[in-house]
């Protein structure tokens, strides 16, 4: 079978070694077994993202010598998709709207002494969950804010949770356990999806079959074999990879400016000797 992976930034700032590295891992992946490397623009956040960051995102990725197979997909494009998505999870009586905002949310956290944390943070106390749906047409005809939740304990009982696993390379079948993230947020008013959601669809749609992404994305992996059991979609095998780290052993994060390969590129390095400081040559 032919490999499909994919490398899928968001264009909110510039790319750093971290992410480098990723692409580099899915390209050879893809490239050394003849098949294809994608890029997707996740840019769902449509105040962050910026067109210069995109540009950006194709300039370094040529500088590197890593190509990609078009077109590009940019979530921005698709935001249909994913409300059909949120119709059908609706239509299945698995999401409910949350008008709670987030303060309000930390504040309920912080008055239960038993408030459970989950891989995200605190998980969601479920105030909304039980609203009527007169309640719920009184805050839509208000105009008040509202996020998209998916009813986690309806979710799982749609599906057999002993066949939620997913193969991670090099580790074999992991099984999955969802419920710990709470009712997670798919949508909110002012956008339609959530990377969660977007991020399963668009790799089911894009024919990805293996994905490669760095390690602190692992356990939201859990909740994306949920979702493509809810949605009928394929599963695609996983490798996480270890994080890019600075002098220091810190995470390398957007704000790093002196890790991305622009300034590397400003500063006079070659891209094989980029390459060579991700063990890539």
């Amino acid at each position: 079978m032919q490999t499909i992976t994919r490398f899928a930034p968001s264009p909110t700032g510039l790319l750093h070694l971290g992410h480098a590295y990723s692409a580099s891992l899915a390209w050879h992946a893809a490239r050394e077994s003849g098949g294809q490397f994608l890029l997707r623009m996740e840019d769902i956040d449509l105040t962050r993202c910026r067109p210069e960051f995109e540009e950006a995102v194709y300039e370094d990725l040529a500088w590197l010598g890593l190509d990609w197979d078009p077109p590009v997909r940019r979530q921005s494009d698709h935001f249909d998709d994913y409300t059909a998505l949120l119709e059908k999870l609706s239509d299945r009586d698995l999401i409910y709207p949350c008008f709670c905002t987030r303060k309000e949310i930390a504040a309920e956290v912080n008055r239960s002494n038993s408030a459970p944390h989950g891989p995200e943070g605190p998980v969601y106390p479920g105030t909304c969950r039980d609203m009527t749906e007169s309640e719920r047409q009184e805050r839509f005809a208000r105009g008040d804010g509202y996020a998209l939740r998916l009813n986690m304990v309806k979710a799982l009982a749609r599906v057999v949770v002993s066949k939620l696993q997913f193969q991670e390379v090099g580790k074999g079948y992991i099984q999955c356990n969802p419920a710990p993230f709470g009712d997670i947020v798919l949508a909110r008013k002012e956008i339609s999806t959530s990377y969660h959601l977007a991020v399963t669809f668009d790799d089911a749609i894009q024919g990805v079959n293996h994905v490669i992404r760095g390690q602190d994305l692992f356990a939201s992996t859990h909740i994306h074999r949920l979702l493509q059991a809810l949605l009928d979609l394929p599963t695609p095998s996983y490798y996480h990879h270890g994080l890019i780290s600075d002098a220091k052993g810190r995470r390398l994060s957007k704000r790093d400016k002196d890790a991305t390969i622009k300034s590397l590129r400003e500063y006079g390095y070659q891209p094989e000797e980029v390459r060579k400081m991700i063990d890539y040559g």
